[in-house]
């Protein structure tokens, strides 16, 4: 199936379009500027990540109408990476970490183009849960010296080792304003928050007052921010910083997948419409190599954006388009009135962000669910915060997944069963039964059911450990719909140590993909018999290894061949 790589513009919506469009940009702008400043490149370059981000993310991808642009998480990493890029290089730092989002935006090309899409929100609430809180912590963290009136430091254990100091020394103008905006975007009313967002009302509000009450006052302010047009960037590469440059990439593609996706999601749900996770992906991709090119930050799926953009009207790509085109339009002709906002008032805002994305919810009720679960979200929390994201998930993801294989592993434990006396399975019929009972426990009936993966393997052989001493082996697979690698190979051994004690064994299975599994095992090699069996195959004394497809018939034969001296009457189907 190919991917349409180019939306279809359509204006049979474009009234709610266009008021969709102007919403979100009204709300994006406060925040592009906050995270361009807090990125440590400036405001102009979370403009320009709205702008590129979100046009072309919204004429390439798959979600009709995500509005996407630079991001609580992605503005995380990419402080880290320009941090760290020009502590090594002040020259060309800048450039390298620009050269990062290009490549965060190829491999979020290449995970459209092999359609991973559908497997990066495959991952445990837990480790999300845990990674998302963890985010917002950062932000709150690093969003505390502008708040006391300092100039960011970019990093957490940075602000955590200056911290003191800034707590000793604030600047009271700074505390006040950046305090004002959050009891203004906190308090302000739902009503008047749909018209007019409370990030710009804050934003505008505390501003003026700044000015008006605090003209001469020494606090930082945003300054003079480039109008006109961007210039275009070449990616600048270091040999020394290629695998770090490279992990930094993977980092912020592998981020904006998952919260591009998990706005998808939200995305779904209140417009009633369904995403292409593929073709999302290739958008956002397109839209961060492009905002990496003229130099913005990185971007992903805004969920506060979205939502505002639907309730607004927003239903097709035109409106993500519109949005980025009205904020194209902030830069061309309204650049001035945006260097007096001190970045106190920005501090504010991106603290309420950082405020909303960790998940209260789960934390407050975690511990009630599974305290493991609990665990391996404040582990997942503290990586992310104290170490580095990727680290965070990686863990994160390979510890949900052994305790799922553990659960797994339990629950298959209960499915297999090694049986010699009939009273100790409940699911045989009377004749059945009968068979095991005239047995006199030389007949081993081993059944397995469900899906049977690596997990199993360790219990099918601790299973067979513990039965020695039987005749023949009835290896019951008939109600297992799928087997793994691994527990093939558990079953093949099974039959195998049957062969070597001189044992015949009947495989019960019936046609599938086990079935496939089993004979690509080869054991015709020791000899396979398909149907009914007969009559000469009891006097055969060297073992043997018959396939059915029933499991009465199975015990019969094995009867018939330990017991000829008592032997149950034949039959093709159970009386």
């Amino acid at each position: 199936m190919s991917i349409k790589l180019v939306n279809s513009i359509s204006f049979r919506n474009l009234r709610g379009d266009l008021f969709g469009g102007l919403t979100a940009a009204i709300v994006a702008l406060p925040l592009a500027l906050a995270f361009g400043v807090s990125s440590g490149v400036g405001a102009i370059a979370g403009l320009y990540g709205a702008i590129f981000v979100g046009f072309f993310a919204a004429l390439f991808g798959g979600t009709p109408a995500q509005v996407s642009g630079p991001t609580g998480p992605m503005t995380v990493v990419m402080t880290t990476v320009i941090a760290a890029l020009v502590a090594r290089h002040p020259d060309t730092g800048v450039a390298l970490a620009f050269t990062v989002v290009i490549l965060g935006g190829l491999f979020q090309i290449l995970f459209g183009v092999l359609r991973l899409g559908q497997y990066a929100t495959l991952m445990p609430y837990t480790v999300i849960s845990g990674f998302m809180s963890g985010i917002g912590m950062i932000i709150i963290l690093i969003e505390i010296p502008p708040l006391l009136g300092y100039q960011s430091v970019g990093g957490v254990w940075g602000t955590l080792q200056q911290l003191p100091t800034y707590l000793s020394q604030p600047n009271p103008i700074a505390v006040g304003l950046g305090l004002l905006t959050l009891a203004v975007v906190f308090a302000a009313p739902p009503k008047l928050n749909r018209i007019l967002p409370s990030p710009l009302l804050a934003l505008v509000v505390v501003t003026v007052l700044s000015i008006v009450l605090f003209g001469n006052a020494s606090i930082p302010r945003i300054g003079e921010i480039p109008m006109g047009l961007p210039t275009l960037r070449m990616p600048t590469f270091s040999l020394g910083e290629w695998r770090e440059m490279f992990r930094y990439g993977l980092m912020l593609g592998v981020l904006g997948a998952i919260d591009s996706l998990l706005t998808s999601l939200v995305a779904d749900n209140i417009s009633g419409t369904q995403h292409d996770s593929d073709k999302e992906l290739i958008g956002q991709g397109i839209g961060n190599c492009v905002s990496g090119l003229f130099g913005g930050l990185p971007g992903a799926g805004a969920t506060m954006r979205t939502v505002v953009n639907v309730q607004a009207g927003g239903k097709t790509p035109l409106s993500g388009m519109i949005h980025a085109l009205v904020l194209l339009l902030v830069v061309l002709w309204a650049g001035p009135l945006t260097t007096v906002i001190p970045h106190a008032v920005l501090a504010g805002l991106l603290l309420k962000v950082g405020i909303d994305i960790i998940d209260w919810g789960f934390i407050k009720r975690a511990h009630r669910l599974s305290f493991k679960g609990t665990g391996l979200m404040y582990l997942v929390l503290a990586l992310t915060v104290f170490v580095d994201l990727i680290t965070a998930v990686v863990v994160g993801a390979f510890i949900a997944n052994l305790l799922t294989i553990k659960r797994l592993t339990d629950v298959q434990s209960d499915r297999v069963q090694a049986i010699t006396d009939p009273a100790q399975s409940h699911n045989l019929s009377l004749a059945e039964q009968e068979i095991l009972a005239r047995s006199g426990g030389d007949i081993l009936l081993f059944q397995l059911s469900g899906p049977l993966s690596f997990g199993a393997a360790k219990i099918i052989s601790q299973r067979m450990a513990i039965v020695k001493d039987y005749q023949a082996l009835v290896l019951d697979l008939s109600d297992v719909p799928s087997i793994g690698v691994t527990a093939a190979l558990a079953v093949e051994t099974m039959v195998q140590d049957a062969v070597k004690r001189q044992r015949h064994v009947w495989i019960v299975v019936t046609p599938g993909q086990v079935q496939r599994r089993i004979e690509r095992l080869q054991l015709q090699r020791l000899f396979v018999a398909s149907g009914r069996v007969n009559e000469q195959m009891a006097s055969l004394r060297s073992p043997q290894i018959y396939q059915l497809e029933n499991r009465f018939q199975a015990l019969q034969s094995a009867s018939a061949m330990v017991r000829p001296e008592n032997p149950v009457a034949p039959t093709t189907s159970e009386p």
